[in-house]
């Protein structure tokens, strides 16, 4: 467009018929300025090849070299302090420079040579040296032209930044039960949780297709793969109280959590036949359509319930507002987030379905649906110990703990193996060697709700304590130095007495004599012989030698060490 409009100026002008009219209505077409369109009439009137490219890069332009990049990421995408150390660095080379009056045969220290004057600059070698340097509005020009935003970002912010710049391609709609994707996501507040106030995490699997929510767990705290496993089982099964969605996927995607790569879960989803895709880190586009689910459960759940706490978008920001009033208890954030999860299945539009639910798309899709029964899923996603143990009188040991059933009895000696959900210490499922469900066993001599209560208690006290001690130690080990208004070799403050130095000294010895103290090495002497004491702690009686006999028992035959010559 620009070369025909050019001609078509420069016909006009021969024609005297030119107007700043016909100027300006070209450059509001090809969106540049009329200085530029003026510029373009100049260069063809003086070079007429110009004008079949107007505009057109020139080979003395000045363009952001590869040096001139690194420096860019050396200073964080700070434009003018890469300006700056180039402006300094030709200053340098000039001042350096034998001028024709000076003799050139005169040896000059290298040493005696200006340094570049940027604090902080990198080092000279490493910084082009242009001639003539360009100014500062020409180089942020030739910047914002020869670098990308996403290139700008990445300088700034490293890659990560540059990443909210990238465009990203949509995976194609595919059928219902082709590919889950599964993630964890806490809830910006702290619900009351038996007494104390945690997160609560959320663990739940999407559907691609329908983009219906198959099932969930709330975990009070840090999730943990019994948190996968239980959102697994509500995700397949179809039956009261999940349902309708469900049934087994194709697929499951999801990232490089430790929850959701351990064995356990590896081997439950293997179990059901789904394809694992495990996605690489820092990744979260990948699996777009469950942080898209991330994102509108905190804006359109999380944000309304009480206890709300935004996180900080910067450090050192306040959020919007602080917590008021009591905060939810774990059951009533399990409701309100059940209830968010059917309106979302059942009344909420996303916009990748065309106006219509989650619901109305899974029940338009004709995919057949594969369900398996309840046990089965229940059998799959418990963890298996892989040990073939025996019931005992006592029941089954595991973990030395004994595990007991009304069931067993009549069963001691039987082989048995053991299944079981992660951290549910409280239970164990019993099976056969061919895997034959027979029970569940339960803790024998659990501890009582109160002995528990006073044992989280006391270690609460005790996790206060090493606090306090660490924090004080942590003061003792902290450095002052004093400071500085001059260049000038570091100070430190720390002052004591000698009596102090000799007192923290001769405790330290006194710990360390007593950490080599070997209480054992030197055995206790034998109790007294009137003492009544057992027989596996009396002292070792030594035994006899034929030279030396004990004086209660009867004179032994002469030996050879009696004999005497005749």
């Amino acid at each position: 467009m620009r070369a025909p409009a050019v001609r078509r100026l420069l016909a006009l002008r021969a024609q005297r018929r030119l107007t700043r009219a016909h100027v300006h209505t070209t450059a509001q077409c090809l969106n540049v300025s009329d200085r530029t369109v003026w510029r373009w009439l100049a260069d063809a009137t003086a070079t007429p090849q110009s004008a079949a490219h107007p505009g057109a890069r020139r080979a003395e332009r000045f363009e952001i070299t590869s040096e001139i990049r690194v420096l860019l990421a050396y200073w964080h995408g700070n434009a003018s302090a890469v300006h700056r150390e180039l402006v300094a660095r030709a200053r340098v080379a000039a001042d350096t420079e034998p001028s024709e009056e000076t003799d050139t045969s005169t040896n000059i220290d290298p040493g005696s040579r200006p340094a570049a004057s940027v604090p902080g600059g990198a080092p000279p070698a490493s910084v082009p040296l242009l001639d003539p340097v360009p100014s500062l509005p020409t180089f942020l020009r030739a910047l914002r032209r020869d670098t990308t935003p996403g290139e700008r970002a990445s300088y700034r912010g490293g890659p990560d930044a540059a990443r909210a710049l990238d465009v990203f391609a949509k995976r194609p709609r595919t059928w219902r039960n082709h590919v889950w994707e599964a993630d964890h996501v806490q809830a910006p507040l702290r619900v009351d949780a038996d007494g104390d106030l945690v997160p609560p995490y959320v663990t739940w699997f999407i559907d691609c297709a329908t983009k219906a929510i198959t099932g969930l767990a709330v975990t009070p705290g840090p999730p943990t793969r019994a948190s996968v496993l239980a959102a697994l089982r509500s995700a397949v099964l179809r039956c009261e109280p999940y349902g309708p969605f469900g049934g087994l996927p194709e697929q499951v995607r999801f990232d490089r959590g430790k929850d959701f790569l351990s064995r356990t879960v590896s081997a439950a989803l293997t179990a059901l036949d789904a394809d694992l895709t495990v996605l690489p880190p820092y990744s979260p586009h990948l699996k777009g359509t469950v942080e898209n689910l991330n994102l509108n459960a905190s804006r359109m759940l999380f944000a309304a319930l009480p206890g709300y706490t935004p996180k900080k978008e910067k450090p050192g920001l306040r959020p919007d507002r602080r917590p008021d009033g009591p905060p939810m208890s774990f059951q009533a954030f399990t409701e309100q987030l059940l209830a968010w999860v059917t309106w979302w299945n059942t009344e909420h539009h996303p916009d990748a379905l065309n106006g219509t639910t989650p619901l109305q798309a899974w029940q338009a899709d004709p995919t057949p649906l594969n369900d398996i029964p309840p046990t089965d899923v229940w059998s799959f996603t418990l963890e298996d110990d892989g040990r073939l143990r025996a019931i005992t009188s006592h029941g089954v040991r595991f973990r030395n703990r004994d595990y007991i059933a009304d069931w067993m009895t009549g069963q001691a000696g039987r082989d048995v193996t053991v299944r079981f959900m992660p951290h549910h210490d409280h239970e164990i499922e019993v099976c056969d060697p061919s895997g034959r469900h027979l029970g569940t066993a339960h803790l024998a001599d659990a501890a009582t709700p109160e002995q528990l209560s006073a044992l989280r208690q006391a270690r609460s006290r005790r996790a206060r304590r090493l606090r306090v001690e660490a924090k004080a130690a942590e003061k003792l080990r902290r450095v002052r130095f004093a400071p500085a208004t001059v260049p000038q070799k570091a100070r430190r403050l720390d002052a004591l007495t000698s009596s102090q130095a000799d007192h923290e000294l001769a405790g330290d010895a006194a710990r360390d004599l007593s950490e080599l103290a070997l209480p054992d090495l030197i055995p206790p002497a034998a109790p007294p012989a009137h003492w009544r004491t057992p027989p596996a702690l009396a002292a070792p009686q030594p035994a006899p030698t034929s030279c030396d006999a004990p004086a209660t028992e009867p004179p032994a035959p002469p030996s050879h060490c009696d004999e005497r010559k005749p």
